[in-house]
C-alpha cells in the first residue's frame, strides 16, 4: 500500500497523471486500470481517472500483484569477473537489459544468470532474482548478483548504508572547469516526460555524485564518477544538470554527439564486503572497445 498527501503545487492535477509522476515505474495505462479496478482511493473513496485532486487529499494505492511471467534460463554468454556460492560479479555489455520489463521479456541479464548459476536469491521475486542493484541497458560494466537470500540482504544493506564503492568512467560534452567536484541535487520523475528523470525538489530523493576530471579534449572531457547514492539514471541526469551531458546519451544528451551505440558510460570499479567471509572485495573492468576507440580518437585529434 502506497499513500500520498496532495501538496498545494499539485492541486487541480488529474489523479492519473499525478500518480504516474509519483510512482517511479507505473505507466498511465497501468494507473488508469488500477483506478478503474478500484485500487486507488482518495480520502477513502473510489474516484475516476479524470478526478482533479485538491490540496490535502489523501491518495492511497493498493497496487495489485504483477502478473506472473515465466522466466526461462537462456544460454547467453556472460563475462564473469568473480563467482562463489554467495555472489557473482559480471561485466555487463552495453545493450543488455538487467531484468525483464515491458518490451524486454527475453535476453536479459537475469535470463543469462538463471542459465549460468541455477541458484539465485528470491528476495526480489521471479522477475528480478538475485538482482541487488541495476545499471542501465546502454551502460556497460560491473554488476553484482546474490545467489541466496542471506547474501542479498547483506549486499542490499551495504548499498543502503553507502559502504559499497561504485566508480564509473564517462565521456561528457564540453570541457569541465573543475578538476574535482560534487553534484548534490535531488532526483525525481520528470514532470513533463515520465520516461525521464530530472533534478527536482518535487517527489524526489537525495542524489550525490562525486567526479574527478581525468582528461580534456577539444569539446569533451573524460571523468571518473563515484556514486554516493544510486538513483535511476543518476549520472546521466546529474551531468546533464551541470550542462555536461554524457556523450552518446539519446535521452539526456544532444543529438550531435560521438559515434557510439548508447551513452559513453562504464561501471569500471565495484567494491563491497563479502556477505559471508566479510573480506573486502574489489573488482575492475576496463572500458569496452567502442569507448576505448572514442578515447583514442579524441586523443589523436586533440
Amino acid at each position: 500500500m502506497e499513500s500520498w498527501v496532495v501538496e498545494e503545487t499539485q492541486k487541480n492535477e488529474r489523479i492519473d497523471k499525478l500518480i504516474v509522476a509519483l510512482h517511479e515505474q507505473a505507466s498511465r495505462t497501468h494507473v488508469q486500470k488500477w483506478i478503474n479496478d478500484g485500487a486507488v482511493t482518495v480520502n477513502g473513496h473510489v474516484v475516476k481517472s479524470n478526478y482533479k485532486v485538491q490540496q490535502g487529499d489523501q491518495i492511497e494505492l493498493d497496487e495489485p500483484a504483477p502478473e506472473e511471467i515465466e522466466i526461462k534460463p537462456e544460454n547467453i554468454p556472460l563475462t564473469v569477473v568473480y563467482e562463489d556460492s554467495d555472489v557473482i560479479v559480471v561485466n555487463k555489455p552495453r545493450g543488455m537489459v538487467v531484468h525483464p520489463a515491458p518490451g524486454h521479456y527475453t535476453g536479459t541479464l537475469v535470463h543469462a544468470l538463471l542459465f549460468h548459476c541455477k541458484d539465485l536469491s528470491g528476495i526480489n521475486g521471479e522477475i528480478r532474482p538475485g538482482i541487488v542493484h541495476r545499471i542501465d541497458k546502454d551502460t556497460s560494466g560491473l554488476i553484482m548478483a546474490a545467489k541466496n537470500d542471506h547474501a542479498h540482504e547483506q549486499l542490499s544493506k551495504q548499498l543502503k548504508d553507502k559502504t559499497t564503492g561504485r566508480q564509473y568512467k564517462a565521456i561528457v560534452h564540453g570541457v569541465l572547469s573543475h578538476t574535482k567536484g560534487t553534484i548534490d541535487a535531488p532526483i525525481g520523475r520528470d514532470q513533463k516526460d515520465r520516461q525521464k528523470m530530472a533534478v527536482t525538489h518535487m517527489n524526489s530523493k537525495a542524489a550525490v555524485t562525486h567526479f574527478t576530471l581525468e582528461e580534456t579534449f577539444n569539446e569533451y572531457s573524460y571523468v571518473t564518477c563515484e556514486l554516493e547514492t544510486g538513483r535511476t539514471h543518476q549520472l546521466r541526469v546529474h551531468f546533464n544538470y551541470i550542462e555536461h551531458p554524457i556523450a552518446g546519451d539519446p535521452k539526456y544528451g544532444p543529438k550531435r554527439t560521438l559515434d557510439i551505440s548508447g551513452q559513453a558510460l562504464h561501471a569500471e570499479t565495484l567494491t563491497f564486503v563479502h556477505p559471508r567471509s566479510e573480506e573486502k572485495m574489489a573488482f575492475t573492468a576496463p572500458v569496452p572497445a567502442d569507448m576505448q576507440r572514442l578515447l583514442d580518437e579524441l586523443r589523436d585529434s586533440h
